[in-house]
């Protein structure tokens, strides 16, 4: 926005955006001091007062609000999904290595290649963090998108907004005589230990599950479809790439000095290594200064420092030839062993669970740990009271590595699986011939009810919004959710949820509605949400596309069942008793009546011939002939996508009244944009009546 825009209007609104102007410039300034330098300029309470007026401004002169306004870093409305977005250049994975001797080896590599040519490194920490991307057109922030398999990732714009310390506007910097304005930049999003923990105080006290660590807490925040919840987390960024097709560019130490004078934060702790002594001397630095640090780092990056050596090594499958991260060997602690319970899972197996004196590991505090199964413990001798050595090593869950059989006390017994569930049924434990795993046969058993609801209603099944553990456990205690086929029968039963505790209307109709959009997922994704003993999400799509539905799942024999490369007798046994159970099946005729997909759509040729195919429509503003959902699903049955965000991939954006920031994007990524009537034209010339 700049004045010329309004040069038209009254004297007062050229005044409001001359004044819009100036805050929002202050505003940046400060934000950029406060969350990327870490040196406030002003006080809080002066920073509120001008945020407090140019909220007012742009209130009074709605037209006047832009992307870029720091105002919108609250977060806009929730989003339907994440489009896909494509990385021009793939966001490698880089190779691990834990030895120096592999990193000896990497350097003889390096030189091997290079064939005498004169080499440095930049050695730079690796953030555990998660990759995303960022992209800045005429130095506006306009798409931002995670790493995804590496070519493909999502369409998180409006998430990455709401980082304070990401600039939506950089400061112009000039390379070669020519402004930086058009670029891609790299970085990690993280949180801060101390936020972390405090996230999880919260947790803890309102009687909910805490987050199992600083990045599975990122990772989740950035993939919420609401941005004002994500807003309310406190995400850090760092920025380590920098890439332009029309300036050239030379070194990645270079960049990383450019990366700053942009106004993107950085870690000041990189160093350029001529050496492999120097690249040593890094790693062994940092290998002790890294717990003084406020975030977690796993490693280090050795980066070769030249631009034009690196395209020269190119990459190797997913991981680039001139770049190594070299990992720091897992944390461990010690602590006591209280306790050992058992954990009741979705399929029935029930596992050993170590209960330990909490203690602090990694970032955050451990009180419980993974023991596998009773082989292992078994194994290790474990025995209640004993000492122990825990890691996280990457594990969401910590585990048991090893004993200190010196500090055992004398009293101590070994441990025994015992025979019966410890759920209210006492059900007789089995294991099966040639599995180490126990299970639990009893279907009334309210700990495997729950497990299996809760993956039924998780984000890469059924993807249930707002029916997570604590919801369940209460519902399964109330006597509404017995089956997974019971979460449809729900909406029946709504006055009798308003009339429970603390579930008013909006709650139970936020929850009914997440659980009529459920109902659109894919049949590979019911699939998998079904539960079906060794089933994972890849062998679920394997079985889609090869049976294309349920019933011809079910009609197959054993033999054609294992013809599929990745099936195995025990998975074939495992579907095959499941098509014969009589509940099971029950289950799945009153989910079909429900109106979940139980076999694939049409064929992607009959797909193609549909007249919106390839197509992809955001919706913006209410519509007045329809309401929006309406609408998204008339362009689905021509063939087309409707998405919830705008990107370079949406091929119209449908502008209805009150258009929020999606409209201003689509103008600024040049998107086609239609009226509702314009829209309406486009169904009646494809026969949808309207």
């Amino acid at each position: 926005m700049n004045t010329s825009q309004v040069v038209n209007d009254t004297p007062e609104k050229r005044r409001a955006c001359e004044r819009i102007e100036e805050l929002r410039s202050l505003i940046r300034r400060y934000d950029e001091a406060y969350y990327t330098e870490a040196q406030p300029l002003i006080s809080d309470r002066d920073y509120d007062r001008l945020f407090a007026e140019l909220v007012e401004l742009e209130r009074q002169y709605p037209d006047l609000v832009t992307p870029d306004s720091p105002t919108q870093r609250v977060g806009g409305a929730p989003l339907q999904e994440f489009a896909p977005v494509h990385h021009r250049r793939p966001m490698l994975s880089l190779a691990n290595t834990y030895t120096r001797q592999e990193v000896i080896d990497f350097d003889q590599r390096i030189r091997n290649a290079l064939k005498g040519e004169p080499y440095q490194y930049c050695c730079e920490l690796k953030f555990d963090g998660v990759a995303i991307s960022l992209h800045y057109q005429e130095g506006r922030f306009v798409l931002g998108a995670t790493r995804g398999d590496g070519l493909t990732g999502d369409d998180i714009t409006e998430n990455l907004r709401t980082i304070r310390s990401l600039p939506l506007v950089v400061r112009p910097v000039h390379v070669g005589g020519k402004v930086l304005a058009d670029f891609e930049v790299r970085g990690e999003a993280y949180m801060l230990r101390r936020d972390f923990d405090r996230l999880n105080h919260q947790r803890i006290a309102a009687g909910e599950k805490p987050f199992a660590n600083p990045r599975n807490l990122t990772a989740g925040t950035l993939k919420l479809l609401d941005p004002r919840e994500v807003a309310r987390r406190p995400l850090q960024l760092v920025c380590y790439y920098l890439d332009s097709e029309s300036v050239q560019l030379e070194r990645q130490s270079r960049n990383l000095e450019l990366l700053a004078a942009l106004g993107f934060p950085t870690s000041p702790h990189w160093r350029l290594c001529p050496t492999l002594e120097d690249v040593f001397a890094f790693i062994d630095e940092w290998e002790e200064r890294r717990r003084s640090l406020p975030f977690d780092i796993d490693g280090i990056v050795i980066k070769l420092d030249s631009l034009t050596q690196q395209e020269k090594l190119g990459t190797v499958a997913r991981s680039p030839r001139w770049a190594i991260a070299y990992k720091y060997e897992a944390e461990q602690a010690r602590t006591v062993l209280q306790a050992i319970t058992l954990q009741v899972g979705r399929t029935g197996v029930v596992t050993p669970v170590a209960e330990l004196e909490p203690v602090f590991l990694s970032g955050s505090t451990v009180s419980r740990a993974t023991l596998h199964n009773a082989s292992f413990v078994e194994q290790l001798d474990l025995r209640i009271g004993d000492t122990v050595y825990v890691e996280k090593g990457g594990e969401v869950i910590p585990k048991i590595v090893s004993v200190d059989y010196s500090a055992r006390p004398s009293h101590t017994k070994p441990w025994r699986m015992p025979q019966h569930c410890p759920c209210p049924h006492q059900s007789i434990l089995h294991r099966p011939p040639g599995e180490v795993n126990y299970y639990c046969e009893s279907p009334a058993c309210p700990w495997q009810i729950r497990r299996r609801l809760e993956h039924f209603a998780s984000r890469g099944a059924m993807d249930i919004e707002g029916l997570g553990e604590k919801v369940i456990a209460e519902l399964v205690e109330a006597g509404f959710l017995q089956t997974v086929a019971d979460i449809y029968d729900l909406p029946r039963r709504r006055d009798e949820l308003i009339g429970r505790p603390g579930w008013g209307e909006k709650r139970v109709q936020n929850l009914l509605g997440a659980i009529e959009a459920s109902k659109v997922q894919p049949f590979h994704r019911v699939l998998y949400a079904l539960g079906i003993r060794h089933v994972g999400e890849v062998t679920a799509k394997l079985l889609a596309q090869h049976f294309g539905s349920l019933k011809a799942i079910c009609s197959a024999s054993r033999e054609q069942l294992e013809a599929i490369p990745e099936i195995g007798p025990r998975i074939a046994d495992s579907l095959r008793t499941f098509c014969v159970d009589p509940e099971e099946r029950q289950i799945v005729e009153r989910l079909a009546m429900a109106g979940l997909s139980l076999a694939e759509h049409p064929t992607k040729q009959e797909h193609a011939k549909k007249p919106l195919a390839g197509t992809t429509f955001v919706f913006t503003g209410e519509l007045d002939s329809m309401p929006r959902s309406r609408a998204e699903e008339l362009v689905e049955s021509l063939g087309g996508r409707a998405t919830s965000s705008v990107s370079r991939a949406t091929s119209y954006v449908v502008v209805g009244r009150q258009p929020g920031s999606k409209f201003a994007k689509a103008q600024q990524l040049g998107i086609p944009i239609l009226n509702e009537a314009e829209f309406l034209d486009i169904l009646r010339t494809h026969g949808v009546k309207v």
